[in-house]
């Protein structure tokens, strides 16, 4: 359990879902976790209930500043900087002809620019020290398109290139950069109500493990890139979808070996 014993992380998007599960499970492997998000009510919550290794910065991710304060205070507060998570994102559900420029700046402002911000503002700590972990959280629309998504296809298809220049830039270096990639997973983002049936979505969405993913199983496989375990995973992407990326499961009402015929 004590895979991270001793280092430090901050995680981006840290107050609910994805962010916060991994905040939780990063601290009790070991590490000292500094949470950052925008919904500070939701952050303090978060922090009060993982316990003394957690740390509250309310930050801004798209701000160059807020990114100089936040790893200022976190290496003020615990001396170096082991791992980052960029986690934090926003969606948005319009296609090409509705999508209008304000909109699209402003999702890659969150999911491209403060991801970049943040891999720039802690680089520094990481090369003095001669390691260090970044984990970029994209997602599943990263490996490939949906129809009505473009601007968060575009961001999360950054985010994965950006993973890849930076694992080729620093991997000599004692840094890793890798990506996850979630599929549909059980957060505010996908259930802002929290009264989704999931076995229905699965089905509908042909997921194979016919079922939607929980935010305990992204943190999971961020803890493993962040760890010393994956210590020659460097500039890979991690689907954590249930097999959704892998293709279409056949319904059940048709005859897998029926085949179409010119």
């Amino acid at each position: 359990m004590n895979r991270l014993e001793n280092k430090v992380a901050i995680i981006t998007g840290a107050a609910r879902g994805q962010g916060k599960a991994t905040a939780r499970l990063f601290a009790e492997a070991g590490a000292y976790v500094v949470l950052t998000d925008r919904l500070e009510q939701e952050g303090r919550t978060a922090v009060a209930r993982i316990g003394p290794a957690a740390r509250f910065i309310m930050a801004d991710i798209s701000s160059e500043d807020a990114w100089a304060a936040l790893v200022r205070e976190t290496v003020a507060a615990f001396g170096r900087i082991d791992i980052l998570v960029n986690n934090a994102a926003i969606a948005d559900h319009h296609g090409i002809a509705d999508l209008t420029k304000a909109r699209l700046e402003t999702v890659l402002a969150v999911n491209v620019i403060g991801p970049f911000l943040g891999m720039q503002a802690v680089l520094p700590h990481m090369l003095a020290q001669g390691s260090g972990a970044i984990v970029n959280i994209s997602s599943v629309n990263g490996l490939r398109g949906t129809a009505g998504m473009a601007a968060y296809d575009a961001s999360k298809w950054a985010l994965r290139g950006m993973t890849k220049s930076a694992a080729l830039e620093y991997g000599a270096r004692g840094i890793r950069v890798n990506s996850v990639h979630p599929g549909a997973i059980r957060t505010p983002m996908l259930d802002p109500e929290g009264n989704i049936d999931g076995e229905m979505l699965s089905r509908q969405l042909r997921i194979a493990a016919g079922r939607v993913g929980d935010p305990e199983e992204v943190a999971r496989a961020t803890l493993f890139l962040a760890s010393d375990a994956a210590s020659y995973i460097n500039g890979a992407e991690l689907a954590v979808d249930g097999g959704w990326t892998a293709g279409l499961v056949v319904p059940e009402d048709v005859d897998p070996t029926t085949r179409v015929s010119n």
